[in-house]
């Protein structure tokens, strides 16, 4: 090709690749882009996926309702309101004054026998509440509290789809703390000990109304959804990224731009979740007279949803912290010197000892990215297959993954100077 020819070739050439480049990049920003808009959403189904089909989960969801103290009180308040309601306080007295009277006792002992009805509701009240206060801040019905909902399995499901019966139900756009196993006890204790027969107690589908909201039926329909989906997302969201970084013109932009639009819809979703709690708390009706019990539902329900966030957010943050160390940056480029330097020398001073790693070390120093990367895909991989990881585990698995790391490059820091002698 004449000088003509060979500019015309390089020119073509250059349109070529920028076309390829500027179709790559919009590809990726496409996958990229569906995974940021898909993590919220799989966060929110794993989580309501993990309660309906996970019992040992559900357990530990439900468990601390039965020993929160704001819980504890409303329950507290509203079967002892129940079986003081069920005495006939004007019946006691009328025939306290009768019996006064027909032993001749003077008029006015008489009337004041008839005007008893509040004093003796207030004792009746107090000796019935003091009962029911053992029974409910007692181990053995904590213990019975996680027994019985072990084994129905159904109050966050409940909650979720709308069905059944359990401790927490959802009866149209209502949310009720059912205290059933609450009263059955209870019947056993106060039974003889109070004025109030076995036919006056309350039955035991006794339900205290917690929260009351016009929306929550599609709440319900959004969360039975994101059930059926539940376990389909994350791997949707993984693919959706791992394709977007592959398909990036810069994979390492592409893996930082990963880290920081997941990290930020975290966030979103930490916000959406205060919002949601006052939300609730607003929508408390009067007759539940206890916000400081539907926080403590509310908070205790998603608390494992708002641990998963600040799980997927530290990760995050550490998947853009690792592709910054990676780049040209003048910091990076210091901590890799820095880390460098460190190894190398730990590195001679073990083989200064006498420690030689032979052909494992030759081996680990000719082949050091590819163990880099092995190392940090397993711990990816052992995130990822975490049953429910948490802060304290990407925590863990980040610190055993640099303990490897610096270990590799220490032994083929010493396998060179092994070397070099």
């Amino acid at each position: 090709m004449d000088h003509a020819e060979r500019a015309e070739y390089e020119r073509l050439r250059r349109t070529l690749g920028m076309r390829n480049r500027r179709l790559r990049l919009w590809g990726a920003s496409l996958l990229l882009l569906l995974a940021v808009l898909m993590a919220p959403i799989s966060v929110v189904a794993t989580w309501v996926n993990s309660e309906v089909t996970d019992v040992d989960r559900y357990e530990q969801t439900v468990s601390p309702l039965a020993r929160d103290p704001a819980v504890q009180d409303l329950i507290i308040d509203r079967v002892t309101d129940g079986l003081v309601h069920k005495i006939d306080v004007r019946k006691i007295t009328d025939t306290l004054a009768d019996t006064l009277a027909d032993h001749d006792a003077p008029r006015f002992l008489v009337d004041a026998a008839r005007s008893l009805d509040e004093e003796l509701k207030g004792g009746l009240r107090t000796g019935v509440r003091y009962t029911v206060a053992r029974v409910v801040t007692s181990d053995a019905f904590a213990k019975a509290w996680d027994n019985i909902h072990r084994g129905t399995h159904t109050a966050a499901t409940n909650v979720l789809t709308g069905e059944g019966g359990g401790a927490l139900e959802v009866k149209g756009d209502t949310i009720t703390l059912n205290v059933g196993a609450v009263i059955e006890e209870v019947q056993e204790q106060l039974i003889g000990v109070t004025l109030v027969g076995a036919e006056d107690i309350p039955g035991a589908d006794k339900s205290i109304v917690l929260v009351h909201n016009d929306h929550l039926s599609e709440a319900r329909d959004a969360a039975r959804w994101l059930g059926v989906v539940g376990p389909w997302l994350p791997l949707a969201v993984v693919v959706l990224a791992g394709l977007g970084i592959w398909a990036a013109p810069s994979r390492r932009v592409a893996l930082m731009a990963a880290g920081i639009g997941i990290g930020a819809m975290m966030c979103v979703l930490l916000i959406a979740l205060t919002v949601m709690r006052q939300i609730c708390l607003d929508a408390v009706p009067p007759a539940a007279q206890s916000q400081d019990a539907a926080a403590a539902v509310y908070d205790t329900l998603v608390r494992f949803l708002r641990q998963t966030i600040i799980t997927v957010l530290l990760t995050a943050l550490l998947t853009v912290i690792a592709g910054y160390l990676y780049g040209h940056g003048r910091g990076a480029a210091a901590v890799r010197a820095a880390a460098a330097r460190y190894t190398q020398t730990a590195g001679h001073a073990l083989a200064r000892t006498g420690l030689k790693p032979g052909a494992a070390g030759r081996w680990l120093r000719t082949h050091r990215p590819l163990t880099t990367g092995v190392v940090i895909g397993a711990g990816i991989l052992v995130l990822f297959l975490w049953n429910y990881p948490t802060p304290a585990s990407v925590a863990l698995v980040l610190l055993l993954v640099v303990v490897v790391l610096a270990s590799l490059g220490v032994l083929a820091a010493a396998a060179q100077r092994s070397n070099a002698e």
